[in-house]
């Protein structure tokens, strides 16, 4: 589904990340994975390489520095010239109630999740010459309803699917299309942390009574990328099991 496609994906070797990468090898593309580690990723690789004949290529910045983003695009564009499909998945989580929130973590949490993606998506959108390019941002199901104690995180994206509204709008004449998924209760290094009482109450919530899997989100984002989605943009797609129904 994804012959000849040059994807980058950020934030590949975290949970959603690695689905994303792996049903994408799976289905034939050329893959460009970021991410903060070069060692994380050069193993992610090599675990790849195991299983699939497809090319790849690492490349190691952090998106919530503008300089180093910036510098890998630099590095992007000398050998690849072009870029088909940009998963802007990589993101934090800090957690805190109004009044606590640290100045720190707000800086982080919206270069993470709002102001990278941003700056990204700038930079490659310039280099999206085919017809029918695809820009796919992970937001989250908090972004849309909020959750207590979660301010910053759904503040960052809710900024998200605000940004895929307009940059659909914009992009749309130019063949290049742009839609968001909003994962819900997804079984990542996230939910870990989260306490037994808590996830307890979050998963009565979930309609469909189980925790998401990582490959769940990978699924819709293959959908976005291929060619069965040219006529979608603009779109949020849930990924929550019926969450917030």
């Amino acid at each position: 589904m994804l012959k000849n496609k040059k994807i980058l994906i950020t934030g590949a070797t975290g949970g959603i990340g690695k689905a994303i990468s792996i049903l994408f090898a799976q289905n034939n593309a050329e893959l460009l994975l970021a991410g903060r580690s070069e060692k994380k990723l050069n193993g992610f690789k090599l675990q790849i390489l195991k299983s699939y004949k497809i090319k790849i290529s690492v490349y190691p910045f952090d998106i919530s520095n503008y300089e180093e983003t910036k510098k890998a695009f630099r590095d992007i564009f000398s050998k690849t010239r072009n870029i088909d499909v940009l998963v802007n998945n990589a993101g934090i989580l800090k957690e805190n109630f109004i009044g606590m929130i640290s100045k720190k973590d707000i800086d982080h949490t919206i270069n993470t999740n709002l102001i990278g993606p941003i700056n990204l998506t700038q930079l490659v959108s310039k280099i999206m010459v085919k017809k029918n390019s695809s820009i796919i941002n992970i937001s989250s199901i908090i972004g849309k309803v909020g959750n207590s104690g979660q301010a910053l995180y759904s503040s960052s994206k809710s900024g998200l699917i605000g940004f895929t509204f307009s940059t659909a709008k914009e992009f749309a004449p130019r063949g290049i299309r742009v839609n968001a998924i909003a994962p819900g209760f997804i079984k990542t290094k996230m939910v870990s942390k989260i306490s037994k009482n808590k996830y307890s109450e979050v998963l009565s919530s979930i309609q469909m009574k189980r925790i998401g899997k990582p490959k769940d989100v990978a699924n819709v984002a293959l959908f976005l990328a291929s060619d069965l989605s040219t006529y979608v943009t603009g779109q949020v797609i849930g990924v929550d099991g019926g969450m917030i129904i």
